[in-house]
């Protein structure tokens, strides 16, 4: 084990946090109206009766982004995660469908699932990480029969106060970075230098952001409004939610 030097940790993340943000702008740049449109429920708009379409077009862009960002940055986080281990335990990202990282410790082999939160999944998802855990376990064991596998699920916030699972311990916030890291307080020295040019990279985002507001609320004006300028609420729901989908006439 080597101590953790926390200076290595903050450029590291002053080197790589601009992936973040460029992934975030380049998934709000892929997005296409017609696809969000399917994505949302057409009778709440109604039922909070909203009236313009950028208050839809709104409603449709900031629930992907909330979506999409927790999933980019958690992402981002195990990479984070992985280097630091790697300094101190040298862990490194494991090759085992379903585990992110695996490193030795005091004997015994560690594989570890890294979520975002402490509330990722449903219960047939947490029983799918089970089995992944049980696979890795068998796998792990044909080459090295003796070796002591332990499965931990961590998560890089919030707090499970109960740890202990049975078949694997779910480590969360505080207690996750401590664990791979050996440092107690790390779950707080890593929140400055996230701020790395975030300003800056930010409003290159809400610039995009703007942009694509403006665009998706010109198109569904354009579709989905009547001349009047009333959204056409029939033809947004059979968009939405008809069984059929229009014929494509053919060219003569």
């Amino acid at each position: 084990m080597e101590k953790l030097n926390l200076a290595d940790v903050t450029q590291y993340v002053e080197e790589n946090i601009g992936t973040f943000h460029q992934k975030r702008i380049a998934s709000l740049a892929s997005l296409k109206l017609s696809k969000v449109l399917r994505r949302k429920n057409p009778y709440l708009f109604k039922a909070k009766n909203v009236l313009t379409a950028e208050e839809i077009v709104k409603g449709l862009v900031d629930a992907h982004i909330s979506s999409n960002e927790e999933t980019i940055f958690g992402d981002w986080l195990e990479g984070l995660a992985i280097f630091i281990n790697n300094k101190v335990y040298g862990g490194w990202k494991s090759g085992i469908k379903g585990i992110d990282l695996e490193f030795d410790k005091d004997g015994s082999r560690y594989i570890i699932n890294i979520k975002s939160g402490p509330n990722w999944g449903n219960s047939s998802q947490i029983s799918k990480m089970v089995a992944d855990f049980k696979t890795a376990k068998r796998t792990l064991r044909t080459s090295n029969s003796s070796v002591s596998i332990i499965a931990v699920n961590g998560c890089c916030y919030g707090r499970d106060n109960n740890p202990d699972k049975g078949y694997y311990f779910k480590y969360c916030g505080q207690r996750f970075w401590e664990f791979i890291s050996g440092y107690i307080d790390l779950f707080t020295e890593i929140i400055e230098p996230l701020g790395h040019k975030a300003k800056l990279k930010n409003d290159e985002f809400v610039q995009s952001y703007s942009q694509m507001i403006n665009k998706f609320t010109f198109e569904f004006g354009k579709i989905f409004c009547g001349n009047n300028g009333a959204i056409d609420w029939e033809k947004l729901v059979r968009f939405n939610s008809s069984t059929t989908f229009p014929v494509r006439r053919k060219r003569k």
